[in-house]
């Protein structure tokens, strides 16, 4: 089964981590690069991406067949999408383990869900 889970930041953890000193990024760089290299070594890795700040994203709405984009509006919400694994692995409880091994979780900003089969709504 895959699962993703889900980094998300805020501008709280955005300050924590802007606050950290050189030592402590690299402890939480560490942290992430040692989970990707035990996912990998474990056949459970499929991907892993760090996203770019929301500002640099574009919403997209397509009406009566014409696509127009814009910089906003942005969900209503403080928090967005930092980054993401995505697994496969034989159990939620599995995927829980790994996601709790990255640092965002101790800020509860991490968030495990199963991925759906192809073609239809059923895990």
């Amino acid at each position: 089964m895959k699962y993703l889970i889900l980094i998300y930041s805020n501008p709280r953890s955005r300050d924590i981590w802007d606050n950290f000193s050189d030592a402590e990024r690299a402890e939480g760089w560490r942290l992430h690069g040692a989970l990707v290299e035990d996912l990998a070594e474990a056949g459970e890795l499929v991907v892993v991406e760090g996203l770019a700040e929301p500002s640099k994203s574009r919403t997209v709405q397509v009406t009566d067949g014409r696509t127009v984009t814009s910089d906003g509006p942005f969900a209503e919400a403080k928090e967005y999408l930092a980054g993401f694994f995505l697994i496969e692995c034989e159990s939620m409880e599995r995927a829980i383990e790994h996601a709790s091994r990255i640092p965002e979780a101790t800020l509860g900003l991490v968030e495990v869900r199963p991925v759906l089969a192809p073609g239809g709504l059923e895990m």
